[in-house]
C-alpha cells in the first residue's frame, strides 16, 4: 500500500521557520501502532492523518501523533492538514470540518491565511505544581502556574521566556507538558512550550498550547483580540481571538516537500 506524505511549515510565511508538521491523508485508518510507528519514523513534533467522516456536516476525522503518543489536540498539524486540503488535494471549498478527540475544528481559508476554531481551554490557578519547577525550567523566578490539559507558567517578562533554559531530562520525569509565558514587547504576549514526555523536548508553535493562552490572556489583558508569538528558535507568529466559548488562530503555511511510502 502506498501512502503520499507532506511535509508543511505551519504558523509562518516562510521556508524554515513555524512547526514542520507531517501530513497523510487516508482513505480509511490504518492500525494505531503503524501509524504511531510511522510519526516515529518521521520524527517530526506531529505527524496527522485524516480520513473521509461519514457524520453528516463534518469533512474529514483527524488524529495527531508525536513521535511517543498520540494527543487529543494539535494546532498547527491541523491548520498544515487544512493547507494541504485546499491548496494541494484542491478541494473547491472554503471552509474545512474536522471531527476530532477535542470535538469539532473548523479551518477557513481567507485569501493566503487559515483561520483555526478551537476549544477555550481557560486554565486554573494552582498550588501543587512539581516541586523543583524553577530549576528545571531555568528560570529565575515563577510569578504563578496554573493548569488546563498543560502546565501554564506565567513568568515576568519576555526576556525571562526567550533566556528560559530547561533541563529537558528532568522534565521528562516530571511527565508533565509545559507553557512558559509572559507580556510581550511587540506583541501582546510570548510563549514557549516543552513536552518531552510526549517525545518533543521544544515545539516550535503549538496551536494547542494557544487554546490555554488565548483565554490566559484574554482575561488577563482585557482583550479578545491578541497577537502571540512564540519564542522558539524557529519562531512563528499567531493571531488569536477570544470568542465565547472558542478561541480563534489564524496563520499562514508554507508547503517543503511531498513524499512516498509504501507499507508492505
Amino acid at each position: 500500500m502506498k501512502l503520499k506524505l507532506y511535509q508543511i511549515d505551519a504558523f509562518t510565511d516562510k521556508l524554515f521557520a513555524g512547526n514542520p508538521a507531517a501530513v497523510v491523508p487516508l482513505k480509511e485508518w490504518l492500525p494505531d501502532d503503524l501509524m504511531q510507528k510511522l510519526a516515529m519514523e518521521n520524527n517530526l513534533a506531529e505527524t496527522v492523518f485524516f480520513v473521509p467522516s461519514p457524520a453528516k456536516g463534518v469533512d474529514y476525522d483527524i488524529r495527531w501523533f508525536t513521535p511517543g503518543l498520540e494527543i487529543n489536540l494539535c494546532g498547527h498539524a491541523t491548520l498544515a492538514s487544512a493547507f494541504v486540503i485546499f491548496t494541494i488535494l484542491k478541494e473547491k471549498k472554503r471552509t474545512v470540518t474536522f471531527h476530532s478527540k477535542s470535538g469539532l475544528l473548523t479551518v477557513r481559508k481567507k485569501m493566503d491565511e487559515l483561520w483555526m476554531d478551537f476549544p477555550s481551554w481557560k486554565p486554573e490557578k494552582v498550588s501543587d505544581y512539581p516541586s523543583g519547577l524553577e530549576e528545571a525550567l531555568g528560570v529565575n523566578e515563577i510569578v504563578a502556574v496554573y493548569r488546563q490539559r498543560d502546565l501554564l507558567v506565567e513568568l515576568n517578562r519576555e526576556e525571562d521566556v526567550a533566556g528560559a533554559k530547561p533541563d529537558f531530562t528532568t522534565l521528562k520525569k516530571m511527565g508533565e507538558m509545559i507553557i512558559i509565558t509572559a507580556p510581550g514587547k511587540s506583541v501582546d504576549f510570548v510563549s514557549r512550550f516543552f513536552a518531552p514526555a510526549a517525545g518533543i523536548d521544544e515545539d516550535p508553535v503549538t496551536g494547542s498550547a494557544h487554546s490555554q493562552l488565548i483565554p490566559f490572556w484574554s482575561e488577563k489583558l482585557g482583550k479578545t483580540t491578541m497577537n502571540a508569538k512564540q519564542l522558539s528558535d524557529r519562531g512563528g507568529e499567531i493571531y488569536c481571538e477570544q470568542n465565547g466559548e472558542r478561541v480563534i488562530m489564524g496563520g499562514k503555511c508554507v508547503f517543503y516537500m511531498k513524499g512516498e511510502f509504501d507499507i508492505k
